[in-house]
């Protein structure tokens, strides 16, 4: 049975990454160097943390998810499986990101530069399975971004985004204004 691998080395100078108490770290799981892991933290199989990560309390990432370096995670979050989360990105506290929803942060793949950077997910967000976050976007607080939508552009607080590209209305009422992950 593959085991997990905590510290996994990238550079000579690379200090040993700091889990707090009570985590639950699944077979197949790496978790790089240089990160910082709060308590009560939680991995699926084959999850991916690369490094200068800084992720808080009671966070999930699930199977097969990625969380590229130099991100920051914030607590009560859950990343479900296959959720890809590319470096620089930041995501606050009581955020649901969906099955495979994806965060992009080069807005010219393959381009030449250091034009990277990450979307902002802000506190109570919860993004639909198989989303698709652009560059530089901002999803509000307590926005909803709906299964499959494209978002090219900022998510004002307590908005729906919905389609490809993403259109914004008004948050319905049954969609709870705040996460209790």
């Amino acid at each position: 049975m593959n085991q997990a691998t905590i510290g996994y080395e990238y550079a000579d100078d690379s200090d040993d990454p700091h889990i707090g108490s009570d985590p639950t770290i699944r077979a197949g799981t790496i978790i790089y160097d240089d990160v910082a892991i709060g308590d009560r933290f939680s991995t699926g199989h084959y999850a991916l943390v690369r490094e200068l990560t800084e992720i808080g309390d009671d966070v999930l990432v699930g199977t097969n998810a990625v969380i590229d370096g130099r991100t920051t995670v914030g607590s009560n979050v859950s990343l479900q499986t296959g959720v890809y989360v590319p470096a620089d990105t930041t995501i606050g506290d009581h955020v649901f990101i969906g099955p495979h929803a994806v965060l992009t942060n080069d807005p010219y793949p393959v381009g030449e530069g250091d034009n990277l950077i990450g979307p902002t997910i802000e506190n109570h967000a919860s993004i639909g399975a198989n989303a698709t976050i652009l560059p530089d976007v901002i999803v509000g607080t307590r926005s909803f971004v709906a299964a499959g939508s494209v978002v090219v552009d900022d998510v004002p607080p307590a908005t729906l985004a919905i389609g490809a590209p993403a259109e914004h209305r008004p948050l319905p009422e049954e969609i709870p204004r705040e996460n209790e992950l």
